[in-house]
Formats: C-alpha cells, structure tokens, sequence
C-alpha cells in the first residue's frame, strides 16, 4: 500500500486548518498540538539563502492530462502546500506532463515569484540539452530557473559547460546533479569531487541508509545543499508498517504518524538541505509538511528510530 491509497481523510481545507493551528494528526484523525507552526528552514550552503526544508516532488503524482478533473489533485496539492509554507517543487521533462502541470497551475493559483523551482535536464548533447532545457523554461512559465540539475548524471559534462554559462548569465540561480539510486553513489561521489556544485539530489531513507557513508558527509565537505527523494523508499515503508501503532516514544520529537516519523528520520540529519515527497492527496501532503513542525529527533533517538523500523 502506498501512502495515496489511505482512505481515510479530512478535507484540504480541514486538514490545513488544523495544521496551521498548531499539528494535525492526520492519519489518525486527531489534532496534536506541537510548539512551533513556522516550518523549519535550511540555508543552501554556497549563499545562505534559506528554504522550507519540506519540499514537493512532482514524479508520477503531477504526470496528468489537462483535463480539469485529471488536474484536480495536484492543483489542490499545490494549493496546499504554498498555504502551508511550502515553497521547493521538484520536477524534471522525464516526468510526462509534469511541468507543464506546475506551470499552468503555479499561474493559475497566482505563485509566480513564489516557488523554488526545480528541474532537470535529462538528454545527450548540448544542442538536445539547451532545446530541453528551454523548453522547461517554457512549460514552468518561468524566465528565471531557481535550480537546474542533470538528471541521473547524463551527459553531465557537456550539460554542466551550459548550465554554468547560464548561471553567470542569471538564467539559473543554482546548478545540480541528481541520481535515484545506491549503485551511482560512486559517480556522484566523483562529481562533487571535482566540480564546483550547488545541489545534489539522491535517495535517502530510514531504509535506505547508504548515502550516510559517504555522500552526506561529502556533501558537507564540500558545501552543497543536497535534496533528497524517495524518502519513503517508494511506498516500501508504508507496506513495512502497515497496520501498526506509532510508538508512543514518537510523541517526544513532536511526531503524529509514521510519515512524520520517516520525514523527520530524514531531516534531523544535518547535511538535509530539502526532502521533496511526493503525493496526489493534499491530506497526504499536510501530514507531510507536518514533519517541518516542531522537534526533530537527536543522535540517540535516530539509532533507536532505525533499529526498530528494522526490527519490523
């Protein structure tokens, strides 16, 4: 089960409600109040701008028609998460009609100006990478990209020579590289290295722990805010708890339900610049802004966390 096949629910406008008012347990139904409703903000290294620390990602969940029906989810989604203090989107061209999607419903919902936008460039070729790369420009209704990253290492060297001219020219603000997966842990490592980057984005989860070795800390070394995706392990984590009780020792770092538990995991480590979790159902995306609010667990309390997700 994924976690947008939950059936229980409030309403966007219920749910937000109760967020703002201070935790909402969504999962459960229940309201939570926690100290603090300011989401928790994270300076990118290389300029000390900060952003939300709760971001959205776009994969699969924003790929719809253009039909007002088809778009129903994300528009509410998006609404949502700008309400809640949302600003980082994550998308790429891989992502079918993506970015036409957060583009037309960004103008739409009157957020021109207001998000982080991020996407990818994903093809071989300097010529091939500027038309995708343009055409990005155009589907996001955008003249100015927040973050340009090229997806999955592709043709990074030639992409990497344009983007560079384009950031000295103010076309793009920060410059990436991303990957989804342990087995190009080398390559990034490689990358960051040698070149002189911004972001990264890679996978990351209380399940999947391989980045901790050596990304994390590299990425600190080197000063680069580092995005993170399949935070919930695709639904993996979800169909691990299924059916089970939040420990009741999870109250202590402010956290209602087991997506918040897995955000936090996540964001209580301190090379996180970003986790960008993505969903359909704007319930699901309150419970997961929810993860911005309040305590994160410390060192201690992240080894008792993982034990026993392991444990399950």
């Amino acid at each position: 089960m994924s976690k947008d096949d939950d059936p229980t629910g409030f309403t966007r406008r219920e749910a937000l409600r109760l967020l703002l008012a201070g935790g909402a347990s969504l999962a459960a139904g229940r309201a939570a109040a926690v100290p603090d409703n300011r989401q928790l903000m994270r300076a990118i290294p290389k300029t000390g701008e900060s952003i939300p620390a709760v971001g959205l990602g776009t994969s699969r969940t924003f790929e719809v028609g253009s039909s007002e029906a088809a778009r129903t989810g994300p528009r509410e989604v998006l609404q949502a998460f700008a309400e809640a203090g949302g600003r980082v989107v994550d998308t790429s061209p891989m992502y079918g009609e993506a970015e036409t999607v957060v583009g037309d419903l960004a103008q739409q919902l009157h957020l021109a100006g207001k998000l982080f936008l991020a996407t990818k460039v994903w093809t071989r070729g300097r010529d091939d990478g500027i038309r995708q790369m343009e055409a990005s420009f155009q589907r996001l209704r955008t003249t100015r990209m927040d973050l340009m990253q090229i997806h999955n290492l592709l043709d990074w060297q030639t992409h990497l020579k344009t983007l560079r001219a384009w950031k000295e020219q103010g076309r793009v603000r920060y410059i990436g590289i991303t990957h989804y997966t342990e087995s190009a842990y080398d390559d990034l490592a490689k990358v960051l290295k040698r070149e002189d980057l911004d972001f990264v984005q890679l996978n990351y989860s209380i399940a999947e722990r391989e980045a901790e070795q050596r990304l994390l800390p590299l990425a600190q070394e080197r000063r680069v805010a580092v995005l993170i995706n399949r935070p919930f392990a695709r639904s993996g984590l979800f169909d691990k708890v299924r059916n089970r009780e939040l420990p009741a020792w999870a109250k202590e770092f402010d956290c209602a339900t087991w997506a918040q538990f897995f955000l936090k995991f996540i964001l209580s480590h301190p090379a996180v610049t970003c986790v960008i979790p993505a969903t359909s159902k704007p319930k699901h995306l309150l419970d997961n802004m929810q993860a911005g609010l309040g305590k994160l667990p410390d060192g201690a309390t992240r080894k008792k966390m993982a034990e026993y997700v392991r444990q399950l």
